[in-house]
């Protein structure tokens, strides 16, 4: 028997639709059913490929006796934060307040008016692990709901008070008297980048492609060897551990461990998007050829699994397959040698770090390179590796989110754009322009906005700010890959939607006529992925450069007045707007070339193949900063500019290179 999760199209709520749990998903129906029968509402946030919202299902939400608690006490909500982040980033903050983390599963207990009075993460069925039990938790709860509902309007209060302490939060103190603070930030984190494996903190530890993104950019700068080396010893130890899949390509979303050695084994398209473009430009900046393969893997790994038939991209994989995580990835010695043979198998066992004992549950090992191989071994790796890989084909996969979500495929076109600028692949360009054509064909609101999700002909839920931003930088990337005139008109047309929908004295997460929520949140903060605010501010200052509205610098200098000091403060938080301000505070480069575009590919392709993090690109016809820049005795020239102050035009690729050094 089915609930009402059965009609809805996210991945996630569907897993949930045999539930003996009456669950609703967010809806007007779901409140007013919980004001009509004085019911509190328990909320669930999670995911489809997130292995705690799993076990939590499995272990209480597939309870019979938990459910009848549920059912009898409260109305059930579940809520897919992929298609509800504004939801989720709301209530992740009382988690936050009452000293818990955030995290999913999410599990938040609200009034019939959504104002929230207690919540957590993952609970257990009964005490566990130092965490109360689920089904104590409702009782307490729906006790205090009937019997001393006075209290629960204290902590109402508290938490209603604690919302707007966090907003004031973003924009208390003075403001900060460091010079640079881009490059003391780059710093910071160069000093905190663990000295032997990389990263940053300890276990659990995450790429953080925004934070190594700033410490690329002031390095370009400064050439501050501690910077490059905190960056490469990081983006060497992630493609050499168990994070990244070492026979199919792609990284995992964090490692439980500080070593890379034990991912969390769920593949995230944001993860794989933002990471393929950190390892394009540190590869053009360094030619490092490690670094070229961990982007055409990834990339194989996302087209081949990760793509619709029509160019979108889905959302993610899942840990589990089997009803165990990471079974689909690991590997004993018998395993490997049943498909290689006894020799074969051995040696790859020791290029793997293949044990008996293992370093993952029952003895299996996650795939890492533990010893290089000599020469004529490592030729024939790969011959060993597609036969691994035909092999472990033959599993059960992990299961797949197929949500389509606009800010996510940004973020995927433009790795998908650097690595086409970074290497030339004709495929990595047709895969960035499928992809954007998909979304302007089924994630395309009647007033010209976006979608957030799409999944199986659905279109659902109006875009959120980063939804936006996350496009409007990737089509701006595209323009400047092809210089196809189309993706720069519509860049401009969201620029002009992100302030008409979502700027009110700053920016907002959630559009001004979207659902009215308890808090409208901003959600200045990074977190896997930049903050809308921070892309939008890349945004706002790339096409102030290329159309000279003054609009845009304006726009962009106002909202890093309102976060200065909390960047100073919580710098990791705030590094993808310190790399929009780096962007701003060296005087981007205009490079604007002038003649037949076929004819000027050799000018194009030297500045794509350049790491120039402080530039943007266009056709002289195609912008006002191109006016009165022509070709030079017929041939296709590139004319750099500074603050609208050109040098004289180069026709030689060298040439331009020499001008647009730092």
């Amino acid at each position: 028997m089915t609930n009402r999760l059965a009609t809805e199209t996210s991945p996630y709520l569907r897993q949930h639709a045999e539930n003996p749990v009456d669950w609703y998903p967010w809806s007007e129906e779901a409140f007013r059913r919980a004001r009509e029968e004085d019911k509190p509402i328990l909320l669930s946030v999670g995911y489809s490929a997130c292995h705690w919202c799993h076990v939590m299902a499995h272990e209480s939400f597939e309870n019979p006796r938990i459910a009848s608690l549920m059912n009898e006490r409260y109305i059930s909500v579940k809520v897919d934060r992929q298609e509800r982040p504004d939801v989720d980033d709301i209530y992740q903050q009382v988690s936050q307040m009452m000293g818990q983390g955030g995290g999913w599963p999410l599990t938040v207990f609200l009034t019939p008016q959504g104002e929230p009075f207690f919540g957590g993460t993952y609970f257990p069925p009964d005490e566990r692990y130092g965490r109360p039990g689920l089904a104590r938790v409702l009782m307490s709860l729906s006790e205090a709901w009937r019997h001393r509902r006075e209290e629960l309007r204290d902590t109402i209060a508290q938490f209603q008070q604690g919302f707007r302490q966090l907003d004031q939060a973003y924009l208390g103190g003075e403001a900060t008297e460091v010079e640079d603070l881009p490059a003391e930030t780059a710093r910071a984190l160069a000093r905190n980048t663990d000295p032997v494996h990389g990263g940053l903190g300890g276990a659990p530890k995450f790429p953080n492609p925004s934070c190594y993104d700033l410490m690329l950019r002031v390095y370009h700068r400064s050439g501050e060897p501690t910077l490059l080396d905190a960056l490469g010893r990081t983006l060497d130890h992630m493609a050499a551990g168990g994070i990244y899949d070492q026979l199919g390509g792609g990284f995992a979303r964090y490692s439980v461990d500080a070593r890379w050695a034990v991912p969390h084994f769920e593949k995230m398209l944001y993860d794989n998007g933002q990471l393929v473009k950190l390892y394009a430009d540190a590869y053009r900046l360094t030619g490092k050829p490690a670094w070229r393969h961990v982007v055409e893997e990834t990339i194989a790994y996302v087209l081949r699994d990760m793509t619709h038939p029509d160019g979108g991209f889905y959302a993610g994989e899942d840990a589990d397959s089997e009803g165990q995580e990471g079974r689909f990835y690991v590997w004993t010695p018998a395993e490997i040698k049943a498909v290689l043979g006894e020799a074969d198998g051995a040696l790859v066992c020791r290029a793997y770090g293949v044990t008996e004992h293992g370093n993952f549950e029952h003895g299996a090992t996650v795939l890492h390179r533990a010893v290089e191989l000599d020469a004529l071994q490592s030729a024939r790796l790969a011959g060993w590796r597609e036969r691994l890989m035909a092999a472990r084909g033959r599993r059960a996969c992990p299961g797949r989110d197929d949500n389509i979500l606009t800010g996510w495929n940004g973020l995927m076109i433009e790795g998908l754009c650097a690595a086409f600028q970074t290497t030339g692949t004709p495929e990595y360009l047709s895969a960035a322009k499928r992809a954007a054509d998909f979304i302007r064909d089924r994630l395309t609101l009647p007033d010209g906005g976006v979608y957030r999700a799409w999944k199986d002909g659905i279109a659902k839920v109006p875009g959120f700010l980063e939804d936006y931003a996350f496009l409007c930088n990737a089509l701006l990337d595209l323009y400047e890959s092809c210089f196809d005139k189309r993706y720069l008109d519509r860049a401009i047309e969201l620029v002009a939607l992100i302030l008409d929908k979502f700027w009110e004295d700053g920016l907002y997460f959630t559009p001004r006529d979207g659902e009215p929520l308890v808090h409208r949140p901003r959600a200045a903060y990074d977190n896997a992925w930049p903050s809308g605010i921070s892309t939008s501010v890349f945004a706002f200052l790339r096409l102030h450069e290329l159309a000279g509205d003054d609009l845009y610098r304006d726009r962009a200098e106002h909202e890093f007045r309102r976060y200065e000091v909390a960047a100073a403060r919580a710098p990791a938080g705030f590094a993808h707007l310190l790399a929009a301000r780096d962007f701003a505070q060296r005087g981007p480069l205009e490079i604007v070339f002038a003649g037949d575009k076929s004819g000027a590919a050799a000018l194009v392709t030297s500045v794509h193949r350049a790491y120039l993090p402080a530039r943007v690109l266009a056709f002289a016809e195609d912008v006002p900063i191109g006016q009165g820049h022509r070709p030079v005795k017929g041939r296709p020239a590139a004319y750099v500019c500074r603050n609208r102050t050109c040098a004289a035009p180069v026709t030689d690729g060298k040439a331009l290179l020499e001008r647009c050094a730092p």
